[in-house]
């Protein structure tokens, strides 16, 4: 248990950020799972109309600083990538 008031304070902070984190840490989840439940069941055309929607959570979580800017640029490209072959 923290003893001094600095580190009460710092255990309220990471607290609140945790969950701050959280939101954005589940929606980059969910809007990937969609993705990707939609590429198992070979529905393509659905899976393309909810790529822009991963695109615009992977970034904003990018731009959150919650994943690296490169880390968001590789699942975009993956999940396009997914998204392409299911297409064929």
């Amino acid at each position: 248990m923290a003893i001094t008031k600095s580190a009460k304070k710092a255990i309220k902070q990471n607290k609140a950020r945790r969950t701050h984190n959280l939101v954005y840490i589940n929606n980059v989840k969910k809007a990937l799972k969609e993705v990707k439940t939609f590429v198992a069941q070979k529905k393509h055309k659905e899976a393309k109309e909810l790529l822009p929607k991963a695109y615009q959570v992977l970034d904003k979580a990018a731009k959150v600083g919650i994943i690296k800017k490169n880390n968001a640029s590789r699942r975009k490209s993956r999940l396009a990538l997914m998204v392409e072959k299911v297409s064929k």
